[in-house]
């Protein structure tokens, strides 16, 4: 009975090890806009949640010769689309990447990008330590139309 307390008490104290390893950084619903042949760029979407506060400052795929982090929003009338340095993630508040608002542009495709492809997404978060991690994300590519992407009005 005391072996298995200790072996208890040493998986306890290595999950919670794991856990403080962690980035923690949650991402929740990771996907791409499938493309068509030829397309050169397509968006890339989801949710992130930091347990403190970070800053999203790249994001990196092999499917893409250039990823960037962008902003659509309105200003006169007119959306506009441009490239931010990072986002900032404030701690326990979910940050959108969505259309129409934040988002990954992936440019330069190396290829189509197909409904159900798995897409992998590298993102590089830093913490007020001025520390950087990795996140590995495999984000699935849905059709146009699919489910997650607002109707655009006219």
């Amino acid at each position: 009975m005391t072996y298995l307390k200790s072996f208890a008490a040493i998986s306890l104290a290595v999950l919670s090890f794991s856990a403080l390893a962690d980035s923690g950084v949650k991402i929740s619903e990771p996907w791409v806009r499938a493309t068509v042949p030829q397309q050169k760029a397509t968006g890339a979407f989801m949710q992130i949640t930091a347990t403190k506060p970070m800053r999203l400052l790249e994001v990196r795929s092999p499917v893409a010769g250039v990823a960037e982090i962008h902003e659509m929003s309105m200003s006169d009338n007119m959306m506009r689309m441009r490239q931010v340095k990072d986002i900032a993630l404030p701690a326990g508040k979910a940050v959108e990447l969505k259309p129409g608002g934040y988002h990954v542009m992936l440019m330069e495709l190396k290829g189509q990008v197909k409904a159900g492809d798995k897409v992998p997404l590298t993102l590089v978060v830093e913490g007020d330590n001025k520390q950087r991690e990795t996140i590995e994300v495999m984000a699935e590519a849905r059709a146009l139309g699919a489910g997650n992407m607002p109707a655009m009005k006219h």
